[in-house]
């Protein structure tokens, strides 16, 4: 960068970190400014000095300011290079209408800036994802990683209303068929910049072998959902019946992000695994650098081949 830029850079810094301390609404900062920045200086370095100025800034890290609005000035920060953000309706209670899935819990965050920093993983495949919750996971999948479908699915019929809304929200298509999606060629001709997206209501316990196999993914993920054996059970039963059910085609991954509250439930997944026959590795740790995670997280990424 050149010394002219590098001071006109540096002079933004005070200007976002004195709006973020004071808790400023968001359009009044700088971002034209930070935009024109972006286009003719070097755009990592200066997020990152902008992050180090805001959420990362030590006042913060010890008084930090609400969840809601570290997101959404991290969702307009992150719009700026790449053009795009991730807008989420969701609840401000941590259980409401009897269930976890109407807010976005950490290692949803975490596989979602793992997706975006590895989308070959994603691109111009067909994904299922299992207890979606909020969404943002799959949203930000559809939004950078370009896979050719993308089924969103979760039980409860609050979390389905709510995750509807959000596909809308962020300005995908929702097909209005909630079963699973034809795969055929061309079938992306509507709009070859987005995937086809579907909502699907799956009871881990109850769906059948050919209901699972109608989905056809090529890969399957799934966030925070390691929170009891219950769950840990149902969720290697559906995954051994998606691999019973797809053995003519080539055998999909499965990435599961979760936070790891208990070693008991991340032994007891393991060894369920083990049992079921899947196979594992641990994907290696990522910097955590594009959202506000709960401090002293500990959270882990396994991809399965199933």
């Amino acid at each position: 960068m050149a010394p002219e830029e590098s001071a006109e850079a540096e002079r933004l810094l005070p200007s976002f970190e004195r709006r973020f301390l004071a808790a400023r609404t968001l359009r009044s900062f700088p971002w034209q400014s930070l935009e024109e920045k972006l286009r003719d200086s070097s755009g990592p370095e200066l997020l990152l000095n902008i992050l180090q100025k805001t959420v990362k800034h030590p006042l913060c890290v010890k008084h930090p300011p609400s969840v809601k609005y570290a997101r959404c000035f991290l969702s307009e920060l992150i719009r700026k290079p790449s053009g795009d953000s991730v807008t989420l309706s969701e609840s401000t209670a941590i259980i409401s209408h009897g269930t976890t899935g109407l807010v976005t819990w950490d290692a949803a965050l975490y596989l979602a800036e793992w997706a975006i920093e590895n989308p070959a993983a994603f691109a111009h495949r067909s994904v299922l994802e299992l207890g979606s919750g909020a969404g943002l996971t799959g949203l930000a999948i559809c939004k950078t990683c370009c896979p050719s479908t993308y089924v969103f699915s979760d039980c409860h019929s609050c979390v389905l209303e709510q995750l509807r809304g959000n596909i809308l929200l962020n300005g995908l298509s929702l097909e209005p068929d909630t079963t699973a999606p034809e795969r055929h060629p061309g079938h992306n001709a509507h709009d070859a910049e987005s995937p086809r997206v579907t909502v699907a209501q799956l009871d881990w316990d109850v769906v059948t072998a050919p209901e699972l196999a109608a989905f056809r993914p090529d890969v399957i993920i799934a966030t925070d959902v390691l929170y009891c054996p219950e769950t840990v059970i149902s969720l290697v039963r559906v995954l051994q019946r998606l691999s019973a059910c797809l053995k003519d085609q080539q055998a999909p991954n499965a990435y599961i992000a979760f936070t790891v509250r208990s070693p008991e439930t991340c032994w007891l997944f393991t060894s369920e695994l083990g049992q079921a026959g899947i196979p594992w590795e641990a994907v290696p740790h990522h910097n955590q650098k594009l959202f506000p995670y709960e401090e002293h997280s500990d959270m882990a990424i396994l991809k399965l081949m199933l």
